[in-house]
């Protein structure tokens, strides 16, 4: 990856997770751990990777994205607003009543966002939807997803592995944020879902690692997966829950709650030397 290419993307990622502690600040509630988690992953789909029209979100050759752990909305949000699908100032609207931006993506309300999540494990299989259809429709479009590595402890998402590699979704991606912790503590002691290589590759996906914080490793991962032919493709992104805010970084206990006063004006400081 050039330089100058890297050097955008990284100021763009510092510029959604600042966007995502305002958000949640503001709120007063939310979900920050795994949203700043997320930022990098985002930041390359909407700004290198996909295809879309800020100025005509549902543009019907539109590469589709679904974010399946909804709870991460304001990662979302921070990035379709950066890319211009609505004000950044709206971000501060975040979860209040009657705004565009609730707690998790809601596709009749928000532009941008291709499907409404929340309950995990049923983006996954949304995404699987739109890919089958891209399929029978002769589409060129991809459809990209986003899954926690809590999520994964849900059967569904286990029922739509299969469903993908039936039907030969290549045009699909799905991501695995592996920030390694959920609401209740680490993912491996709460139920263990892994290894998800040896289970994907069963299931009949090809596997693909990644550093999810390296733009050069996140480049050559999404590269393999628009190469590969004949089966979906995992991301398996190892991430760091929290991160870019020091305080929040592999700590569960940031999974679901939002910041204080002091500690938003610490964050935003580490994020942009600014304070708040």
């Amino acid at each position: 990856m050039l330089e100058e290419t890297k050097n955008r993307l990284t100021e763009t990622a510092r510029r959604v997770r600042a966007g995502i502690l305002r958000g949640v600040y503001h709120a007063a509630s939310g979900h920050p751990g795994g949203s700043l988690s997320a930022a990098d992953i985002l930041t390359y789909l909407y700004f290198e990777e996909m295809r879309v029209r800020p100025d005509d979100p549902k543009w019907e050759d539109r590469d589709r994205f679904v974010l399946s752990k909804g709870h991460s909305a304001p990662a979302l949000y921070a990035a379709l607003a950066l890319r211009g699908f609505f004000p950044v100032e709206e971000l501060d609207t975040l979860r209040q009543a009657d705004a565009r931006l609730q707690g998790h993506p809601d596709m009749k309300g928000t532009p941008g966002v291709d499907m409404s999540t929340g309950s995990l494990g049923l983006g996954i299989s949304a995404a699987c939807g739109m890919a089958l259809s891209g399929k029978y429709r002769k589409k060129d479009y991809r459809v990209y997803a986003i899954l926690g590595d809590g999520e994964c402890e849900e059967g569904q998402v286990w029922e739509a592995a299969m469903f993908a590699a039936h039907y030969a979704l290549d045009n699909l991606t799905a991501v695995v944020d592996c920030n390694g912790l959920q609401i209740d503590g680490r993912v491996q002691e709460v139920m263990n879902p892994m290894p998800f290589d040896e289970k994907f590759r069963a299931f009949g996906w090809n596997v693909v690692t990644c550093d999810a914080h390296n733009f050069d490793e996140i480049a050559e991962a999404f590269a393999a997966a628009r190469a590969c032919k004949g089966k979906p493709t995992v991301i398996l992104a190892k991430s760091v829950k929290g991160k870019g805010v020091s305080y929040m970084e592999d700590q569960c206990g940031w999974h679901g709650k939002a910041p204080n006063a002091d500690e938003f004006t610490t964050a935003m400081a580490e994020l942009t030397g600014e304070g708040k």
